[in-house]
């Protein structure tokens, strides 16, 4: 079969109403994650960007309450069906901070990496990338917007829609 990546798909937009609701995302991305598959979270300081996480790690299995943000660590490692890399960041001093961590080496690897402030990594961050940027409409409300940008984060995206 071959699976060609069309990038002028829509993105995929969901709106949380509560935290339940960005729980409820968090599930669907569970469903839908591959190994393999690295997302990229945009968003300001208490949009959910942690929160999510958490909801994807324990639907894949992991620990819900060993599920927190790296902010201090930089990254935590939760395990399940499907590991979970979770990096955060917003501390580092600069992006050469970020590539000293390993980072290519998880993106490389058997789980589902997620990198909080993707964007100010970007330039470390691979091609083939399931984007979500987060949008606080209302102190409970948020706009989850989520594009990819290749073969495996498209079929991530393709599954969630």
């Amino acid at each position: 079969m071959n699976l060609t990546v069309d990038e002028s798909d829509e993105p995929f937009e969901y709106d949380a109403h509560s935290e339940r609701d960005t729980d409820a995302l968090g599930e669907m991305l569970a469903n839908a994650a591959e190994s393999g598959l690295v997302v990229g979270l945009i968003g300001p300081l208490g949009a959910g960007k942690t929160r999510l996480v958490r909801a994807t790690a324990t639907a894949l299995g992991a620990d819900p309450s060993s599920v927190s943000s790296p902010t201090f660590v930089l990254i935590q490692e939760y395990f399940g069906r499907i590991p979970v890399y979770h990096f955060d960041t917003y501390r580092l001093r600069d992006v050469r901070a970020f590539a000293d961590l390993g980072a290519e080496e998880y993106f490389s690897g058997d789980g589902v990496c997620f990198v909080e402030w993707a964007d100010r990594v970007a330039s470390e961050l691979p091609r083939d990338l399931l984007r979500i940027e987060v949008t606080v409409l209302a102190p409970t409300a948020r706009r989850f917007r989520i594009t990819a940008s290749g073969l495996v984060s498209q079929r991530v995206l393709s599954r969630l829609k």
